[in-house]
């Protein structure tokens, strides 16, 4: 299939072109989060043909993802398989001019750095303040744009950040909400439709950007149920006493990463391992099969411990997910009792 074939209908834009196609072609993006708005957002710029494509995600694919997660599919659940993998995998039949590169991994102030390289344009597919934040504290610092998208219930936001043009995150949300202040999609859920609106628009700046070098400064609310949009100009809220942009503290990421995460949308916690290394698998299987269900693939170990409401997904990097519990402490108990800190 030539290039002009299959991209013919989006280079008969006048915003795009035959030299915009080719920029898009050359264009390395990092994706960091493949949930509801990372599935769009994927799958929209490697139909783009966007020329590579990082894919970054900490997380299995379940049952109550298919709602909204477009890549994934059934078997993928059953699987448990890592979802930037099964993306990557989805992806690739799509489009196998783009190279999609999958990374299992969570995002921390350790890692993001090294996850940036080689790219030129981060997209917001996350789903929790924290790494938003420490997103927003290396693009700044190393002078890289990223597209913020954030959405629960019928609701959404997007808005691109371009530093040295234009305003920090912090800038306009100077404070991260409080524990609990925000509602989650685990609290009052999220509407496929507005993830998919949210992450086209991410989308469609992300485009442009690599076309143009440049979009407009704008924080855009979106309501699906009531049919708003609501647009706000901050080009001029840059603010010289932002804490990140103005007095470049890298507060967030110079912050130690927490050792256990509750996961947005799930009755789950993350729990790092207290040494980095690789983790056997195959042998961890082996060792708790007298006290559990065990599953396992290539990618991750899931094991439901007998006599006990939890489940356990055990990543080759040393993480876990503790599924049944909210507690971090609790989480830390279950992972340092079976799976060992």
């Amino acid at each position: 299939m030539s290039r002009m074939s299959r991209y013919s209908r989006q280079i008969l834009l006048p915003e795009i072109g035959p030299a915009g196609q080719e920029r898009l072609a050359m264009a390395r993006v990092l994706l960091l989060g493949c949930g509801a708005l990372g599935c769009t957002i994927a799958d929209l710029l490697v139909r783009s043909g966007v020329g590579f494509v990082r894919i970054v995600d900490r997380d299995v694919v379940e049952p109550s993802n298919l709602q909204r997660q477009t890549l994934f599919s059934e078997a993928d659940a059953r699987e448990g398989l890592p979802k930037a993998v099964a993306a990557a995998r989805r992806l690739q039949q799509v489009n196998r001019e783009v190279t999609i590169e999958p990374h299992v991994v969570d995002v921390h102030s350790g890692n993001l750095p090294s996850l940036t390289e080689g790219t030129e344009l981060l997209l917001d597919g996350t789903d929790n303040v924290a790494t938003r934040y420490l997103i927003n504290d290396l693009a700044v610092k190393l002078g890289l744009a990223w597209i913020y998208g954030a959405c629960v219930g019928v609701e959404g936001r997007v808005m691109p950040i371009l530093p040295g043009r234009g305003p920090c995150l912090r800038c306009v949300f100077p404070h991260p909400p409080r524990p609990g202040e925000l509602p989650t999609c685990d609290t009052v859920g999220v509407l496929g439709p507005a993830a998919g609106v949210v992450a086209s628009w991410q989308t469609a700046i992300a485009l442009r950007l690599l076309v143009e070098g440049s979009a407009p400064l704008r924080l855009v609310r979106i309501d699906l149920w009531s049919q708003s949009v609501r647009t706000t100009d901050v080009g001029s809220a840059r603010d010289p006493a932002c804490p990140c942009c103005g007095l470049k503290s890298w507060e967030f990421l110079n912050r130690g990463y927490a050792g256990e995460v509750s996961l947005c949308g799930q009755r789950a916690v993350q729990v790092r391992p207290v040494a980095s290394g690789r983790v056997d698998l195959s042998q961890l299987a082996r060792r708790l099969a007298a006290v559990a269900e065990i599953q396992i693939n290539e990618y991750v170990l899931r094991l439901q411990v007998n006599g006990l409401p939890f489940r356990i997904t055990v990543f080759r990097d040393g993480r876990a997910i503790v599924q049944g519990t909210s507690d971090p402490v609790e989480a830390r108990r279950l992972y340092d009792r079976f799976i060992g800190g």
